[in-house]
């Protein structure tokens, strides 16, 4: 098995850090409307899962993404990947929003999946090397560097919210 790229290892352990000695009631806490870190780290677990899926197809089907990415797509790809900039209060897709499963389980196999997404991501830019691979829904096709630095930087984005909310009295 081939090392973890060093952004998602760096992702995996700011995640273990973020997490380490909460209790079960500190991860279902949460303010009014908001999510708790159990559930932060659901939607996360989520994209990563499905992230690992889209990419499944992509070898399946033997041909990566031959989208063209809009203007927006642009756009939007400049600001978060460019930038680093990831604005607050967007609503996560349907298929990457929490749905209950037990904390205990998302924690156990989080890094886990971090580990299957990166394993499959490489798999695809071995065989297609630096093209466009896969279709994020926000930003447009990416390749496997983009992915990967997306998901560190939407990873981080969630890692302040659970340090804030363990910070919370």
């Amino acid at each position: 098995m081939t090392a973890l790229d060093p952004r998602l290892k760096k992702l995996q352990n700011a995640i273990n850090a973020a997490v380490a000695g909460l209790s079960a009631e500190q991860l279902s806490r949460h303010p009014p409307g908001k999510w708790s870190a159990s559930e932060v780290l659901e939607h996360l677990y989520l994209t990563y899962t499905g992230t690992s899926k889209g990419f499944q197809r992509v070898l399946a089907a033997g041909q990566p993404s031959d989208a063209t990415p809009s203007w927006v797509h642009r756009s939007r790809k400049w600001l978060v990947l460019g930038l680093g900039y990831l604005p607050s209060g967007r609503e996560a897709p349907t298929h990457t929003r929490p749905r209950g499963n037990p904390p205990e389980k998302v924690l156990a196999e989080i890094g886990a999946k971090i580990s299957e997404m990166d394993a499959v991501i490489a798999e695809c830019e071995a065989k297609f090397r630096q093209r466009k691979l896969l279709e994020h829904p926000m930003l447009g096709p990416l390749n496997a560097s983009e992915w990967k630095k997306f998901h560190l930087l939407h990873g981080m984005h969630h890692v302040k919210q659970i340090r804030r909310l363990r910070d919370r009295r």
